[in-house]
């Protein structure tokens, strides 16, 4: 009983390890202006509270233009780092 106790154990740590791995990319949808490419990683390594206020970590809906923009543009204008022309993130 104490072994199959401990396998579940360790397989439900090994989900939840794996559930929690920080993507390298993200590709966010945009048909009007052509997607965004984000860096996740490099996003992250900022810290997690800046994007994912809630728990569990969910984000915005980012398909809402107005919404992307005042997340990620005005993050970007208070930092003075990284983009913040239309053609510095939006790729055709």
């Amino acid at each position: 009983m104490t072994k199959l106790i401990t396998a579940l154990f360790l397989a439900a740590l090994c989900t939840f390890a794996l559930a929690a791995k920080t993507p390298v990319d993200i590709t966010l949808e945009a048909k009007k202006a052509g997607n965004v490419p984000f860096p996740h990683k490099l996003h992250a390594a900022r810290g997690c509270k800046a994007c994912h206020p809630a728990s569990p970590a969910k984000i915005a809906n980012l398909s809402d233009r107005d919404t992307a923009h005042a997340l990620c543009k005005d993050c970007h204008e208070k930092a003075a780092k990284g983009p913040t022309k239309c053609d510095g993130c939006h790729k055709r």
